[in-house]
């Protein structure tokens, strides 16, 4: 039986990927950001410095 995905990638943009994946057990967003080959993944946050959190789906 094959396992259901964690994370949902929820926005793209631009040649250079910029994109923002919700972790569908807590919610919390990541902004990820590739270029070239290389790539870094980061806790998305608010303009209070705390982590954006999607509402779950339960």
């Amino acid at each position: 039986m094959a396992k259901e995905k964690r994370f949902e990638k929820v926005y793209s943009q631009g040649a250079d990927s910029v994109e923002i994946w919700v972790d569908k057990e807590t919610g919390v967003n990541y902004l990820y950001h590739q270029s070239g080959y290389s790539g870094g993944m980061t806790v998305l946050l608010d303009k209070d410095g705390k982590p954006v959190v999607t509402p779950c789906k339960e």
